[in-house]
């Protein structure tokens, strides 16, 4: 019994008889002014649910209808924030406009559907209620209080028995009609398959857009910490006071140069409507460069080719590929000297960075990480390629990346 009657408990029970109800408006509204409804026959009633269907199948044409439509039934037909009931269901029901002449049809169906059978549950709700009130006047000895199709007659308390009954099969009649509704609503007013490739492909790039964010948090607040941490060490370790205030000043830039990359990934975080600042590129190269000189790293750096050719993504992806190399040498590796080599040639641009393979890189395990995977995702994504591995007595991570 307690599962019989669960059904009753739930708002979206009541909002979706409030649906269907409201369908019912238009054909009594066209009944109203044709054939009218003070005394109906029965050949008037039949004409009830017919008159409407032109001007349904004329208001589906317009595209926004479905729009409307797929907002009531969303609203309405299924549990959420309004039934305070939590569903992590998608209900399934497209909230755009019509765009092909399929989609006019099933919201053409779907008007249809719903008109009749609202006026239909309306005129069952209707019934089943005159029916309770006839009962419940039996009971208290005033026999056919309601207009009801099948009068009551006589009087007596068992009448009230049945008071119950009624109002148990209303309530089994609203229940039903509209789970049918909702299940209707998903096949009439579901999204059709271009719909759910463009929401599909919505959802991939917000993924994308995640993970690119994440990488570039990953690169460059890596990246300052690992010299925050070289130089608080060096120059604890050091009793050169002009070494300490040079790794204090490399610190303090290098933090500032990441709040302000973490700034420019919280605004387009927060979707302020600003321009984000420009992302750095492989021309201010230089800067990685000197932090890592400044960290006791020893780099001999060569730059062949014209960088200014670069393309401006293939340019700031490489200039993340670097700084991402030159953070796992100094945190892996140490201050050991480091060979950077950056080749733009005439289809292609060549990133390499070598360093000595030092004990403590091999017993850390440089090969893996989230870093060398971010660097060979960076990579492919441009349709490149990035190898890191042993090179003899090296550690050698090479990037080659399209520039055309």
């Amino acid at each position: 019994m307690p599962g019989l009657l669960s059904p009753l408990t739930r708002a979206v029970t009541y909002t979706r008889w409030l649906h269907l109800l409201m369908g019912a408006i238009v054909p009594l509204s066209c009944a109203m002014i044709y054939p009218g409804l003070s005394r109906p026959t029965a050949s008037d009633w039949a004409l009830v649910p017919v008159l409407p269907i032109p001007l349904i199948l004329a208001v589906a044409l317009v595209p926004g209808i479905r729009r409307a439509e797929g907002l009531q039934a969303r609203l309405m037909l299924f549990p959420g924030a309004h039934a305070r009931v939590r569903s992590e269901e998608d209900p399934g029901i497209s909230a755009a406009p019509s765009t092909s002449w399929s989609q006019r049809a099933r919201t053409g169906a779907w008007l249809l559907l719903r008109v009749e059978a609202g006026l239909a549950v309306a005129a069952v709700t209707e019934q089943l209620l005159a029916f309770t009130l006839s009962f419940a006047g039996a009971a208290a000895g005033e026999p056919d209080v309601a207009d009801s199709l099948v009068p009551v007659s006589g009087t007596g308390w068992a009448y009230a028995l049945l008071i119950p009954v009624s109002l148990l099969a209303l309530a089994v009649v609203v229940t039903g009609a509209g789970a049918l509704m909702a299940r209707a609503a998903r096949r009439l007013l579901g999204p059709s398959a271009k719909e759910r490739l463009a929401a599909l492909e919505e959802r991939t790039e917000r993924l994308l857009e995640r993970d690119r964010i994440a990488r570039e948090l990953h690169d460059s607040l890596g990246h300052a910490l690992t010299l925050a941490v070289v130089q608080a060490g060096a120059a604890r370790a050091s009793a050169d006071p002009g070494f300490t205030d040079r790794a204090l000043e490399t610190i303090e830039e290098t933090g500032r140069a990441a709040l302000e990359d973490l700034e420019r990934v919280l605004m387009v975080l927060r979707d302020t409507g600003r321009s984000a600042a420009a992302r750095p590129a492989l021309g201010e190269a230089d800067r990685l460069l000197d932090s890592a000189r400044s960290s006791g790293a020893q780099v001999d750096a060569e730059v062949t080719g014209p960088l200014d050719r670069v393309p401006g993504p293939v340019s700031r992806e490489g200039y993340r590929i670097l700084q991402e190399a030159l953070t796992n040498v100094l945190r892996h590796a140490g201050s050991v000297p480091v060979r950077v080599r950056i080749v733009v040639e005439e289809k292609r641009l060549r990133l390499e960075v070598r360093n000595p393979l030092t004990a403590a890189a091999s017993a850390s395990g440089a090969s893996g990480g989230s870093g060398l995977r971010g660097v060979r995702e960076r990579a492919a994504f441009l349709g490149g390629e990035a190898r890191a591995g042993r090179d003899g007595g090296d550690w050698l991570l090479h990037v080659d990346l399209p520039i055309r």
